[in-house]
């Protein structure tokens, strides 16, 4: 008795159909049981088979996440193809370019023998623009408000910064040429270079956000990009009392001595938000007061009309035609200005700085990379022997106790918040040493709450300033109380 194996191997004509094996013989009390009619042959079985699958496949795959990537990469090179130089044309708008890309991408798309779903085809539209208008992958997050900061450390690995953590983002970069390509993008828009002789470069966006670009042999695991975004609308004084910066308090003292023309010095480390509040305190500035601001790139969102913006220009290929800060800041003691702000004194223009301090040009603002206050006046020294000239050192500590009024410390806290640390004052000299004192310091003693976030802020030390009296007479009004310390340091807290 052949098996159902045996029959369909007959039936499909094989030369060497494996025997059965052989089978017990049943128990002689059970009844036989007929045998079921045979099955249909292997062929029609098979062709049932592929029926079903023809009628439930789809018409066609879809391209997993290497097709898309070529898809997109073949859409780019033909849209480059069939817009060729017109992308560089200075006769088309913003808007009109925008427009021809469109169009342009969508006959492109059209074209594409691949099939692609809806979803799919819109995707492959916006990373194609992006590409060609835009900042390729970056843009997306570019256009994410949450994110503060993108960092990309090579074509591989992209870090984000929202809510003040890092995290490392899914973007990533086809290879290291888009990157390139989009380095050099951003660059040429600023009229800057980076290439092997001059591999790090300082630009900015469109918006203001500050760019730092390092490429190899420099960078070893590929081109780095940095990338601190500024918001699009300026932060104001309200937005920095909502995030807990400052208080109310704070605020009015800080605007009173901007317009009591004093001169501030905002210190802090990398990303306190240093350019943010010396943009914010630059706001209280009046209308009608002549504003000069220099800076490597222009970064600040003055309001004001009267306003000249200065950016400094490093050498080109020949090594030749560098304008540093320190030219900006004696050029413009020649501009007539009211007020100088300078984004941030990193070398021997801090000496020219401090004497048009010393010199009539009252509230003046600029910022410094330090831990503290008493830091602060430390790095101007340092600062100032980069000048080249050979002071001693008492007189620079008198340049800076007399052309210094204010030091404001920003510090990024370890729940990623930045805060205000420190309103000091800068008194003047005893004997060798600059004497300070502090107006606000932070309130750490309030200890965090379940989260981690601190739940201290900025408060009086009882102390009132000596330039107070300025104030009076400028005619400007303190609201009461705003030195007053809190009630519980009258008990013996502090």
């Amino acid at each position: 008795m052949t098996s159902l194996a045996n029959r369909l191997a007959a039936a499909r004509g094989d030369e060497a159909a494996p025997a059965a094996p052989l089978q017990a013989p049943a128990p002689l009390a059970a009844p036989s049981v007929p045998q079921a009619a045979a099955p249909a042959s292997l062929p029609d079985v098979e062709h049932r088979q592929t029926l079903a699958e023809r009628t439930h496949a789809p018409s066609a795959p879809a391209p997993d996440a290497d097709g898309l990537q070529r898809v997109k990469a073949r859409a780019a090179d033909a849209l480059f193809a069939r817009i060729g130089t017109r992308l560089n044309d200075p006769s088309l708008t913003e808007a009109q370019l925008h427009a021809l890309v469109r169009e342009e991408l969508g006959a492109v798309v059209e074209a594409e023998p691949t099939p692609l779903t809806t979803d799919e085809r819109q995707r492959l539209m916006a990373e194609v623009r992006d590409d060609v208008l835009g900042l390729g992958p970056l843009q997306r997050l570019l256009d994410d408000d949450t994110v503060s900061e993108i960092m990309v450390n090579g074509p591989d690995m992209v870090y984000v910064e929202q809510h003040g953590r890092l995290t490392l983002s899914g973007v990533r970069f086809t290879s290291e040429d888009q990157l390139r390509r989009v380095i050099e993008r951003i660059v040429t828009r600023v009229g800057r270079r980076i290439d092997e002789s001059s591999p790090m470069v300082d630009a900015r966006l469109e918006d203001g956000s500050r760019v730092n670009a390092v490429i190899p042999p420099l960078a070893f695991s590929g081109s780095t990009l940095t990338i601190r975004k500024f918001s699009r609308d300026p932060l104001v004084v309200d937005d920095l009392i909502r995030f807990g910066t400052l208080t109310p308090q704070m605020a009015e003292f800080l605007r009173a001595c901007v317009e009591a023309r004093l001169n501030i010095i905002v210190s802090g480390g990398t990303g306190t938000g240093k350019t943010t509040l010396l943009n914010v305190l630059s706001s209280c500035i009046p209308d009608d007061e002549r504003i000069i601001t220099i800076e490597d790139a222009v970064e600040l969102q003055l309001q004001q009309d009267h306003v000249v913006r200065l950016e400094s220009r490093p050498a080109n290929v020949e090594g030749k035609g560098e304008v540093t800060i320190r030219d900006l800041v004696r050029n413009s003691l020649r501009m007539r200005p009211d007020r100088i702000v300078v984004g941030e004194v990193r070398g021997g223009e801090t000496l020219d700085m401090l004497q048009a301090m010393n010199t009539g040009h009252d509230g003046s603002l600029s910022t410094v990379h330090s831990n503290s206050p008493r830091d602060a006046v430390a790095r101007l020294e340092t600062l100032v022997l980069m000048a080249g000239m050979d002071l001693p050192l008492r007189a620079i500590r008198e340049q800076i106790a007399s052309a210094v009024d204010v030091v404001v410390q920003l510090s990024r806290l370890r729940d990623g918040t930045r805060r205000i640390t420190a309103v000091t004052e800068v008194q003047g000299m005893e004997g060798e040493l600059v004497t300070m004192q502090d107006v606000f310091v932070f309130d750490f003693s309030a200890g965090v709450d379940a989260q981690g976030r601190f739940l201290g802020s900025p408060i009086a030390t009882g102390v009132r300033p000596r330039f107070a009296e300025r104030f009076e007479d400028h005619g400007i009004v303190i609201p009461p109380g705003t030195f007053d310390p809190p009630v519980r340091a009258a008990k013996g807290a502090w």
